[in-house]
């Protein structure tokens, strides 16, 4: 019983991981602002951005609309490579996220987590990196949680998942 209690509480973070939208707030990324390619990008009309679909890490399978492999966590200058070296949708642009853009693709009428999952895909609600070093401590950058769509500030030897975007326009 006891090894069945504790399996259980192992596996709760996981079970307990559903979105919950709040009704009555109004939605900050509603879908019709955006377009999902085939290619595994997103297209924001609103800020002219380009998206990774999935998180870092994962592939795009436009046969099952979703994310394969995991999403992997890097350090901040770890981020900074794989930016570079992305080729995801045969585009050869990518960056990392500064905190406007990374906030722009928030949902403030949900958390767990706090991004439209119809659009963006493989979404975890733990932190990830923006390219926006901290002022007083250059030893750190901002990170936002999509847990709860919150900022703050992390060592940037920290392992964090990431979501890369490009200019599109």
């Amino acid at each position: 019983m006891k090894s069945l209690l504790v399996g259980l509480l192992l596996l709760s973070p996981a079970v307990m991981a559903v979105q919950t939208c709040y009704t009555g707030v109004t939605e900050t990324t509603p879908a019709t602002r955006f377009t999902v390619s085939v290619d595994g990008t997103v297209s924001d009309s609103a800020t002219g951005l380009m998206w990774q679909t999935c998180s870092y890490g994962q592939g795009y399978d436009v046969a099952t609309n979703s994310c394969i492999n995991s999403a992997v966590k890097v350090n901040w200058q770890e981020a900074l490579r794989a930016a570079v070296n992305d080729r995801t949708g045969a585009y050869t642009d990518w960056q990392v996220p500064n905190n406007k853009e990374l906030a722009s693709i928030l949902e403030h009428s949900c958390v767990t987590p706090s991004i439209n999952q119809s659009v963006f895909l493989g979404n975890k609600s733990e932190n990830y990196w923006t390219n926006t070093s901290g002022i007083a401590d250059k030893t750190s950058a901002w990170v936002y949680t999509f847990g709860r769509g919150f900022n703050s500030l992390h060592a940037k030897e920290s392992s964090v998942y990431l979501r890369l975007v490009r200019y599109e326009k």
